[in-house]
Formats: structure tokens, sequence, C-alpha cells
């Protein structure tokens, strides 16, 4: 089991950055891929990025790739998204999530807002 919440989100300009955190609690939090998502108003969840548990190989959208960067610390529980070059459309609630079971994302944090202002 995992528990997972999140931190740092915020209001901020086009262009701006923002790094959201995840922190984790359970013991097995090393072997879980890591991911967050992102869900606008109106509109479904939407897959950002995935890194798994070794920490090589992330997985982006397109509509973030190049902007946005996810690392790991598995010493200290912890999942990290830095966001830079920031624009509106990027504004939802970012949520974090583990990997359960291969292709399930079985625990989900409460959410954080990110509201990116033109």
């Amino acid at each position: 089991q995992v528990q997972l919440v999140e931190s740092g989100g915020g209001l901020v300009q086009a262009g701006g950055s923002l790094t959201l955190s995840c922190a984790a609690s359970g013991p097995t939090f090393s072997s879980y891929a890591m991911g967050w998502f992102r869900q606008a108003p109106g509109k479904e969840r939407e897959f950002v990025v995935a890194i798994p548990w070794s920490g090589g190989s992330t997985l982006y959208a397109d509509s973030v790739k190049g902007r946005f960067t996810i690392s790991r610390d598995n010493a200290n529980n912890a999942v990290y998204l830095q966001m830079n070059s920031l624009k509106p459309e990027d504004t939802a609630v970012y949520y974090c999530a583990a990997e359960g079971s291969p292709g399930e994302w079985d625990y989900w944090g409460q959410g954080t807002q990110v509201t990116v202002s033109s």
C-alpha cells in the first residue's frame, strides 16, 4: 500500500516555472513506477509523464516534452515534476500516481492545483 501527497502547486504567469513534489509513504515505494497526471476543468484526466522504479526511460506526453522533467528520490520516497515554460493550457489539478501492477495506476494522491495566467 502506498499513500501519496502532492505539494507545490500554485499560481504562476505564463513562461514561469513550478516544481511539484509527491511524498510517498509505504515500505515498497522504490519498486513502483510513478507518474504524474492532470485534469483541467471540464476535461478528462490525462497522462503527463511516468518514470520507472529505476529512474530511467521516462515517458512524456507530447504536450509537455521538453518543458517538464520528472525525477525520483527513492531514498526519500519522493517524486518531483519540474515544470518550465508554463502555458495557460497547463492549468489543471496535477495528480501523483503509483503503478501497483503493470499498466494499472492503483494509488493516487489528492492532487495539487496549478494555475497559469496569461
